[in-house]
């Protein structure tokens, strides 16, 4: 069940990636993040109120920490991608979310079987290769830009999935309520550092509304993930999102998959496959 849940979180987080994304090449990358962070926090909210639980205060603290992880990433995941680098941000920061995951688990004392290691280690490699593309021609923005945003929304990501793994099944879903509202304050601190524009203006911004039922089931799935298995293996699946973002260029924006991407996705499979039969 848990690896079900994780596989549903990173193709829910694709379909925002996705959305976003293409958004942020049309208007301000950090409006974007604030609508869909804002309409994420009022579906959490209202599923929130159906579901019960018995959250200690330590879980709220969680939540806190996991929103202004999870406001960062997407914040500056969304300025990457309008950079035009996604070939860079995109692999950069799916490792990078992984990556934290996999570390707080192992030394919590979690203990994946050799098969799940196996398939840990097949993803790591799978992850880049499927997010990486050939520079096009005219290509806005620097390797370096490109390359700082990639991990700054890792780092965020990682921060996010990391501390929502430390939310008991008991708690219900007012900690993960508390994440997505925290998230938007935390886009708007940053846009307001950086002095880049995140008011939300203009019929384009409006539909990152769409992104907020995507990111708040993502999200939901992976607190599920890894309420109901190892976090180290929920991390890492859900962090196969960048292959779901590729796929759907591929269908629904007629972008070739190349070589090194096939690869990826050949490892990202095998992954599944051995993480699943661990």
């Amino acid at each position: 069940m848990a690896v079900l849940l994780a596989l549903c979180s990173a193709l829910a987080y694709g379909l925002s990636d996705f959305l976003g994304g293409i958004l942020s090449r049309r208007t301000s990358a950090w409006s974007v993040a604030v609508v869909g962070q804002s309409s994420s926090a009022v579906c959490t909210s209202l599923v929130a109120l159906l579901v019960a639980g018995h959250p200690a205060p330590a879980s709220f603290g969680w939540g806190v920490v996991a929103g202004i992880g999870g406001g960062t990433g997407t914040g500056f995941l969304y300025r990457g991608f309008a950079s035009g680098r996604m070939g860079v941000v995109a692999p950069v920061s799916a490792v990078g979310a992984a990556l934290a995951p996999v570390l707080t688990g192992t030394v919590t004392g979690e203990r994946p079987s050799t098969l799940m290691w196996l398939g840990i280690l097949a993803a790591l490699p799978g992850i880049w290769l499927v997010s990486s593309s050939p520079d096009a021609p005219g290509q806005r923005g620097s390797l370096a830009e490109g390359f700082v945003d990639g991990v700054l929304a890792g780092l965020g990501f990682g921060v996010l999935f990391a501390a929502l793994g430390q939310v008991p099944d008991s708690a219900g879903w007012w900690p993960l309520a508390v994440c997505q509202v925290v998230s938007v304050p935390a886009v708007v601190t940053i846009a307001v550092l950086l002095r880049a524009p995140w008011l939300p203006r203009g019929r384009v911004v409006r539909l990152a509304v769409l992104t907020g039922p995507l990111g708040a089931t993502a999200t939901a799935a992976f607190l599920l993930a890894s309420q109901h298995g190892f976090l180290t293996v929920a991390g890492i699946l859900a962090s196969l999102y960048p292959a779901t973002t590729v796929l759907l260029a591929a269908l629904v924006l007629h972008e070739r998959i190349h070589r090194a991407q096939g690869v990826g996705l050949a490892l990202c499979a095998v992954a599944v496959a051995f993480v699943g039969g661990g």
